[in-house]
């Protein structure tokens, strides 16, 4: 298993189109991976799991990723949001 802290960088934070490019960047791995922000966690390939943990700018949010892509999944979420999602 491995995981990352990561502050949310852009205004919105995860809402709306910056959620929708985080849940399709997890979706390219194989691994099982969360989000996991004020001691609740959910799936990352849910937009509504996502969603419903309401990140706003400025926020911390730890990825987590458990599988055979464990470390190139944790690495590529934490980089799209240290971008700010930029396209």
């Amino acid at each position: 298993m491995c995981n990352k802290e990561v502050t949310v960088n852009n205004k919105v934070g995860l809402h709306a189109r910056p959620a929708t490019f985080f849940i399709q960047k997890a979706n390219e791995f194989k691994s099982s991976i969360w989000v996991e922000k004020d001691d609740r966690r959910v799936n990352a390939k849910s937009l509504l799991g996502v969603l419903s943990l309401g990140i706003v700018g400025g926020a911390t949010i730890k990825v987590i990723a458990d599988g055979s892509d464990e470390q190139d999944a944790v690495d590529g979420l934490v980089a799209l949001v240290e971008s700010g999602f930029a396209d």
